[in-house]
């Protein structure tokens, strides 16, 4: 069977009661829930990690190259600040689909921009908690093919 990681990055762990008019009123758990919901359905078992933690991101990021076949990874605001997880993405050497719930391009400047993106395979944003069922069906197929 093949495996992926979710990972989650800082403040996600507020989802639910953090600004719901901007990403939405599901918590992470209830995300969590419906895309282990989904991977079942794909044979495709599922890790999920969170933490308000660059350098636990990066170490799962790392750990990850030596079981997971892909990632779904949501840097949250290291999107835009943090070299460190971007060479990290692009160390691994399995396909990193980046998630965003909000629709990060038409935000603030600063959130406009991220680090990780180039290091991906690709970004899916602004679909609120389905941007994150929409990123697990891309790196299934991703996964699929090699």
């Amino acid at each position: 069977m093949k495996q992926a990681l979710i990972l989650h990055g800082p403040n996600l762990n507020l989802l639910g009661v953090r600004e719901p008019d901007i990403y939405g009123t599901l918590s992470l758990a209830e995300i969590n829930a419906r895309l282990l919901e989904e991977s079942q359905k794909m044979d495709l078992q599922l890790r999920f990690h969170q933490s308000n933690h660059e350098g636990e991101l990066i170490d799962f990021l790392h750990e990850a190259a030596s079981w997971a076949n892909g990632v779904v990874f949501n840097p949250a605001g290291y999107t835009h600040t943090s070299v460190a997880l971007r060479d990290a993405v692009a160390a691994i050497r399995i396909p990193v689909v980046e998630v965003h719930l909000s629709n990060v391009s038409g935000r603030e400047p600063f959130r406009q921009v991220s680090l990780i993106a180039p290091v991906c395979r690709g970004v899916v944003a602004g679909f609120g908690w389905r941007s994150y069922l929409y990123a697990l069906h891309a790196l299934a197929d991703l996964i699929a093919e090699n």
